[in-house]
């Protein structure tokens, strides 16, 4: 029997797979975010967090790391030649052998995709958007925050949401819906005092729950055809397909379908059909291309497995 592992690694947790030859997933465990970008101790301490994992992995299946045929990690931060090169030296330096690293937007694709080739197109924590192609080049836009424009992450949406607010209270600017929506769960009055008085819980102790508040609020006001919400979600649609068209013309897709992956809590779990329609709409307008668009249903670590087999089968 083949053993295998796969890893998903993120900004807050990173989850460690021990699959067999047949794809069966045999055992897991988690541990925490591997982004070295999120890490004061960097790649060194990215390195440290796999290979605990691994670790931690293989006691658990009785295993030892000679037993594993392969490893393959998909790792947030992982942008450019340098990273990966950086991490694979740590990751060599504290023995591991026989192991492949690349962006997390990758695995995305190869465990969404029916075929070879296909767009990944993320939204959760982050923002970012992959290929691989028929000739098997990958591309990787976005992913660099406002250096890229990355719209439509879990952050953004909420900050969008709090100015839509506040332009609401504050500025006098547009009404909408989700200033009710906002002071209902947050216990506040509708004046400047009492949002103002919420920016020290959301930009805080309670950043992460407030913002998962946010979105829900955005989402809910956008089911309502408030204004303020689409316009929001109208941005959110045409840079996710600025995203995508921007593969069908840089990459070579020879399949008369393009298979688009969509994944990331904003694309699998949220009441999102207004935003996700409008995206679909705009970029296959914008490509001029046949796109089948996929909601990922299974664990972006499956991935990893059908990769590893698949460089297998060639």
């Amino acid at each position: 029997m083949a053993y295998y592992i796969g890893i998903d690694g993120g900004g807050t947790k990173t989850l460690f797979a021990l699959f067999d030859e047949n794809k069966n997933k045999l055992s897991e465990v988690y541990g925490g975010g591997s982004n070295h970008e999120n890490l004061e101790g960097s790649f060194e301490e990215a390195a440290n967090i796999i290979m605990n994992g691994i670790n931690e992995l293989l006691e658990k299946s009785n295993l030892k790391l000679s037993d594993i045929k392969h490893t393959l990690m998909g790792l947030a931060g992982i942008d450019h030649e340098f990273q990966h090169e950086n991490m694979c030296d740590e990751l060599g330096d504290r023995g591991l052998e026989e192991f492949s690293v690349y962006n997390d937007g990758y695995i995305v694709v190869k465990a969404g995709a029916t075929g070879k080739a296909a767009i990944g197109y993320n939204c959760g924590t982050g923002t970012c958007c992959n290929s691989i192609d028929s000739d098997g080049k990958m591309l990787q836009i976005g992913g660099f925050g406002q250096l890229s424009g990355d719209e439509g992450n879990g952050y953004w949406i909420a900050a969008q949401t709090f100015r839509a607010v506040y332009d609401d209270i504050c500025l006098k600017k547009r009404p909408t819906v989700m200033t009710q929506l906002f002071c209902k769960a947050f216990g506040k009055d509708e004046t400047r005092e009492g949002l103002l008085s919420s920016i020290g819980m959301i930009e805080g102790y309670a950043r992460e729950k407030s913002a998962r508040t946010l979105i829900d609020i955005l989402f809910e006001a956008a089911n309502q055809n408030d204004e303020a919400a689409l316009l929001i979600t109208e941005e959110m649609a045409q840079r996710g397909a600025d995203f995508i068209t921007a593969h069908t013309r840089i990459m070579n897709f020879t399949d008369e379908e393009i298979e688009v992956v969509l994944s990331g809590s904003m694309h699998t779990k949220l009441p999102n059909d207004k935003y996700i329609s409008r995206m679909k709409e705009i970029a296959q307008q914008q490509s001029g291309r046949k796109l089948k668009f996929i909601k990922l249903d299974v664990p972006p670590v499956t991935g990893c497995i059908n990769w590893m087999l698949q460089n297998e089968e060639n």
